[in-house]
């Protein structure tokens, strides 16, 4: 395959803060100084440029290129990828693609957004006519209806997810870059008993908006090679599906767009979930990660509880599950939020995870949700496996 041709060779991360004090452009400048310190590769030696989505840059129709002059880059290629909490994983197949087409050498792939101090947002879609006058407003309420169906279905076990949301927790409480207010621990009881926010949807269940920045640095393997860099995550499979069941009136919300995404992915690497030394799902919300835990084949639809409860998700375990904390518990950078959990993926790969490292570095499963649609589950999902080399 191709994509096995590239590799990430760097990788950078700024704190998480409720609200920045900085533009967002000296965030991303601080992510292209630490990648540039973090490789030894010199500016002009990128040639390629992808920014996720950003609310704060949404009302800007020259994004891309603004941001690139904002950090004197002179480019050969330069894209914004608009498939929101998606758009950090699929930014790494695209520089991936872009690499293997000849387009560039080089590709800083920047995640950065500061969406609490500035939001330029300004979503046209079906919500301002259709939901929002009836008070379906923002995730919560997506969710909301997303788990009580989940419920009416399979039965929901909230000390399972109860599980996933401690195991997240332990895991901020060792990264320095989590937002300092969720770095406290809670137990399995301070989440069933947390405040509900839209039932059965609960305050512990939902990411808390915060502000920040990550990125990573994509190049060929023979480029990587010749440069002497001893570590890399390679890219080994990728899939990602947009809008399942678009055609259809009348659609099971429970089977998501990772079913097709992970089967891909998971063809091109050779590998099953067996293989999987940690996994770094998108979390905006705990249930999606029982979710994706069934569509992506780790369990059988409707028997993540049971799974869950098997299983052993603290970074020294057999599942190792966002071992930064996950967006839940580090905070979630607006849009680029899917962007903290890919960059704790690759830290795992590179044997950086300190107090939190992972046993298996081998190979990591990262993705990504898109859009939370009426009526569906969200509009993109997205798989990455990425296989630790050097």
């Amino acid at each position: 395959m191709a994509l096995r041709d590239n590799a990430i060779v760097g990788y950078a991360e700024t704190r998480i803060v409720l609200r920045s004090e900085v533009d967002v452009w000296e965030l991303g400048a601080e992510i292209l100084d630490g990648i540039l310190a973090q490789t030894g590769f010199e500016k002009g030696e990128i040639d390629g440029l992808i920014l996720s989505s950003s609310s704060t840059g949404a009302g800007n129709i020259f994004w891309s290129q603004t941001t690139a002059d904002q950090l004197a880059l002179e480019l050969d290629f330069c894209q914004t990828v608009d498939i929101g909490g998606s758009s950090p994983v699929g930014a790494v197949a695209r520089a991936a693609a872009a690499i293997d087409a000849g387009l560039c050498t080089t590709v800083l792939c920047l995640y950065a957004d500061t969406a609490v101090a500035e939001n330029n947002g300004r979503p046209r879609s079906y919500g301002a006519e259709w939901t929002t006058p009836y008070g379906y407003l923002g995730a919560p309420a997506a969710f909301g209806m997303l788990s009580r169906y989940y419920h009416d279905k399979f039965g929901l076990d909230e000390r399972a997810l109860g599980k996933l949301a401690v195991a997240q927790r332990e895991h901020a409480l060792r990264n320095d870059n989590a937002c300092e207010k969720l770095r406290k621990p809670i137990t399995v009881d301070d989440y069933v008993q947390s405040r509900m926010i839209n039932d059965p949807i609960r305050l512990l269940d939902c990411v808390m908006p915060c502000d920040g920045a990550s990125g990573v640095l994509v190049t060929s393997r023979k480029r990587a090679q010749q440069r002497g860099l001893t570590r890399c995550a390679a890219l080994r499979g990728y899939g990602e599906r947009t809008n399942l069941g678009a055609a259809s009136a009348i659609v099971d919300p429970t089977v998501t767009g990772h079913r097709q995404a992970g089967e891909r992915a998971f063809a091109q690497a050779g590998l099953t979930p067996r293989d999987i030394g940690s996994f770094h799902p998108y979390d905006d919300f705990i249930i999606a990660i029982m979710m994706q835990l069934e569509m992506l084949g780790f369990c059988a639809h409707g028997q993540g509880a049971a799974f869950i409860h098997e299983a052993d998700f603290l970074f020294s375990g057999d599942l190792p599950l966002n071992t930064g904390g996950g967006q839940i518990s580090a905070g979630q950078c607006g849009l680029a939020g899917g962007g903290t959990n890919l960059v704790e993926a690759v830290r795992q790969l590179f044997g950086d995870g300190g107090a939190r490292q992972v046993k298996d570095r081998r190979h990591a499963l990262v993705t990504g949700i898109g859009g939370i649609p009426y009526g569906r589950n969200w509009n993109t999902s997205t798989a990455l496996i990425l296989t630790s080399e050097g």
